[in-house]
């Protein structure tokens, strides 16, 4: 009873009668603290309604703001008002836009140089040959004239054989200086001859001359039989 008496007296809470709070477990407060615990700490911290109080007197107090639905409304212009606007532009550029139609287009000077690409036109065709024989008139043929062949070499050799027709095989000796020692030398060439009679025989002395080509080989003609072989 005596205990109970001093608690009375002091008005302190019994340490078995505190409980611990919510807020103060979350904010690691132990119970046991007695400062923690203690209603004047419970009683300094500002409530929801005192926050909400303070804010509205800030707003109160502070500034006012500008009224911009009133601008934005006095701003707004009519139809009326949108086309007048637009003819007074019109009317404005009008005079620049004839003044630039008026001005006269520059005239490019042509270039001495050809554009690419163009080809050269093409000389005027001859007139054209007649097709029918009237309007040609008859062919008139023309005598050849007669034109001196050129000088044809001629040798002259023995033959060696005529075993073919019409063909012998005469053999030519030539004599040549030579053109570093100045010696002569003595060769010999065999040619085919064309031999129309068969007149010419193993051994006899021919001329012969050069002729058309009358073979793959034959190349020379017989003129005469200058010695008959003994």
């Amino acid at each position: 009873m005596a205990d109970d008496e001093n608690t009375e007296g002091t008005g302190a809470v019994p340490a078995a009668e505190v409980q611990p709070s919510a807020d103060g477990v979350a904010a690691g407060i132990d119970p046991s603290d007695g400062a923690a615990s203690s209603p004047a700490a419970a009683s300094d911290e500002p409530t929801a309604d005192e926050i909400g109080a303070s804010i509205d007197e800030a707003v109160a107090d502070g500034p006012e703001l500008p009224a911009v639905e009133a601008d934005v409304a006095a701003e707004t212009l009519t139809p009326e008002e949108i086309g007048a606007d637009i003819d007074e532009a019109v009317e404005e550029a009008a005079p620049a836009a004839q003044a630039a139609a008026a001005a006269p287009e520059p005239v490019e000077e042509p270039s001495a140089r050809a554009p690419r690409g163009t080809k050269a036109a093409r000389p005027a065709a001859g007139p054209k040959r007649p097709k029918t024989t009237a309007e040609r008139g008859p062919y008139t043929r023309t005598e050849k004239e007669d034109v001196d062949q050129g000088v044809r070499r001629e040798r002259r050799g023995v033959v060696t054989s005529d075993k073919g027709d019409k063909t012998i095989t005469v053999r030519v000796d030539v004599m040549k200086q030579h053109p570093k020692y100045k010696k002569i030398m003595r060769r010999s060439i065999s040619l085919r001859v064309h031999d129309e009679a068969n007149a010419a025989h193993v051994g006899d002395t021919v001329r012969v001359v050069e002729a058309r080509p009358m073979s793959r080989t034959k190349r020379w003609r017989l003129i005469e039989v200058v010695e008959v072989a003994r």
